[in-house]
């Protein structure tokens, strides 16, 4: 893809603008902006993924009823491998989405007009994953490896990762990795791309054949790409840029960001009932699942370096610079 810089700068001004706004709106009293007996206003929110604790905030906000503190009937979407939530933004069949950053990169570029406003993910969840036997311990050694890969733009910081240690795509196996780890498990993938909040927990869920004993964190190497220096801005709320300028949907935009936050509070200070809700809202994970994940995402948001929902300039730069110099 390509990104032109003009481009890139005017999104992050626009983006830092907005989310300040919010920032400072949520200094006040969460009924400030509510008339008593005001009709609200129904928003829809179109997620990245099915229900899981990845989204908890949204789902806190709901039953918290921090949405409806602000005059808003929050509804939200679940996602799923057929979903592209920018393209259902783009289509006005929802108002807000969640996604990562650089699997809008393209979009953009191809047109769509939208915008960040509110990046809530502050570091990286994604890593490779490797049994120690395998001796992997950084992206130099998946050379000559078989390496799980999702694609779907999940792959750029793995990708990046391995070309600043001069390996090639060309170096290794590529696997088209499932959305579990049964390949990994089964010994069809040498490092295998799992998530901290979700896959890497997969692995530690499962029995070593071995000893009859649940894997351990001891059992494997992890490549954390926040260390390497490839990391990418992931889930953000993103929001069509054209309606922005309308003062009313700018004033929604900022209630929705504002009990968006509060819902992230919320999780982070009550992690087993924020777990309790997504599973209630219908996620078919196990409650420990949930309650590890929910803990894992919470180290993504918080401690927040600027404030949650600010923009970092130069992680947004480092985001954009992957997605054009990397090879894929």
């Amino acid at each position: 893809i390509q990104m032109r810089p003009n481009r890139r700068k005017g999104a992050v001004i626009a983006v830092l603008a907005l989310v300040l706004a919010a920032a400072l709106a949520a200094c006040g009293s969460s009924n400030d902006d509510t008339s008593s007996g005001s009709k609200l206003t129904p928003v829809k929110l179109q997620l990245q993924w099915v229900a899981q604790a990845q989204f908890a905030g949204y789902y806190a906000a709901v039953a918290q009823g921090y949405y409806k503190d602000e005059g808003l009937d929050v509804s939200i979407a679940e996602g799923g491998p057929d979903i592209v939530p920018i393209d259902s933004l783009t289509a006005g069949d929802v108002d807000y989405a969640i996604s990562w950053v650089p699997k809008v990169l393209g979009s953009i570029e191809a047109g769509a007009k939208v915008t960040d406003v509110a990046q809530i993910f502050e570091r990286s969840a994604t890593t490779q994953i490797s049994f120690k036997d395998k001796g992997i311990t950084d992206p130099a050694a998946l050379k000559g490896k078989k390496v799980g890969s999702w694609g779907y733009g999940n792959e750029w910081e793995l990708f990046a990762g391995m070309q600043k240690a001069g390996v090639s795509v060309k170096d290794i196996k590529l696997v088209q990795q499932a959305f579990d780890m049964n390949g990994f498990l089964a010994g069809d993938i040498d490092a295998a791309q799992a998530m901290t909040y979700n896959e890497y927990a997969q692995v530690l869920e499962t029995k070593n054949p071995k000893t009859g004993e649940l894997y351990q964190p001891s059992d494997l190497n992890v490549i954390n790409w926040n260390d390497v220096g490839t990391a990418m801005l992931q889930d953000a709320i993103w929001a069509p840029s054209d309606k922005l300028a309308d003062a009313d949907f700018a004033d929604q935009t900022v209630k929705f960001i504002k009990a968006s936050i509060k819902g992230w509070v919320y999780v982070r200070d009550h992690p087993e009932e924020a777990a309790q809700i997504v599973t209630t809202a219908g996620s078919q994970l196990g409650q420990s699942h949930q309650l590890w994940m929910t803990n894992e995402i919470n180290k993504l948001i918080w401690p927040s370096s600027a404030g949650v929902g600010l923009v970092n300039e130069a992680a947004w730069k480092q985001t954009v610079d992957i997605a054009l110099g990397t090879k894929n």
